[in-house]
């Protein structure tokens, strides 16, 4: 079949590719609210029409989401993201938290091995950090955020891009499974504490049996303090 002269492509895939780039690069970051409509046009120099198409289209793709009477937010960095966040939300805690263990003990496996000076002094920072929060904070959003931070370390130090990327777009969902794992018994909260310390341990030590170990005990206690919490609002 002889090939055909490629078409120019349209204003809307134009302004899409333009905001898509904008939320891939974090110049929008997740969560945030992006510009209003009129202020696009604008910037854009097209009509209310194309804009309006284009945010549907990656609202589409669910890169972004519109929330009546508020405005439109970044919902995920690459329609990947977005499609991977879709079906983790069809899943229980416990099977992200099976997903969790699968990545987190590679993710710690490879940092034990590759981790630098840097990366040690980022996991120290995050895991005082996370300490801190939890010791002085009661606020269950200041306690997520510090340990999604600590797990990002952790992944960041395999030096892996598809392994971080990976664990990036899972991020809404982990929120989730870690928001279901903030309380329960004291003696489990503990244990999972003290699993975070000897995950770093290992890693700067690079020994990576005991990094594995330590997100294995990890996962481990904290799916049985998401049980519990199950149980518990099930009894409600």
């Amino acid at each position: 079949m002889p090939l055909k002269k490629a078409a120019r492509s349209s204003l809307v895939d134009q302004v899409v590719s333009q905001l898509g780039s904008l939320i891939e690069s974090g110049q929008w970051p997740l969560g945030e609210k992006i510009p209003p409509e009129p202020e696009l046009v604008e910037q854009l120099g097209v009509s209310r029409n194309t804009v309006r198409e284009a945010v549907r289209a990656l609202i589409y793709t669910g890169m972004l989401e519109a929330r009546q009477g508020d405005g439109t937010y970044v919902r995920a960095q690459t329609d990947f993201g977005a499609a991977m966040e879709r079906r983790l939300q069809k899943s229980n805690v416990l099977e992200t938290m099976e997903v969790r263990s699968c990545l987190e003990r590679e993710a710690a496996r490879l940092a034990s091995l590759r981790r630098t000076r840097e990366d040690i002094q980022d996991l120290r920072d995050s895991l005082a950090k996370r300490d801190e929060i939890f010791e002085k904070s009661d606020n269950l959003e200041e306690q997520v955020k510090a340990d999604i931070e600590f797990h990002n370390a952790v992944v960041a130090a395999s030096h892996n891009s598809v392994l971080i990327d990976l664990y990036k777009y899972m991020s809404k969902t982990i929120q989730t499974s870690i928001s279901s794992t903030m309380y329960g018994d004291a003696k489990l909260c503990e244990q999972n504490n003290q699993a975070h310390h000897k995950l770093v341990e290992a890693i700067i030590n690079q020994d990576p049996a005991a990094s594995v170990e330590a997100v294995r005990t990890h996962i481990e206690t904290a799916s049985q303090v998401a049980l519990q919490k199950e149980q518990k609002e099930g009894q409600i």
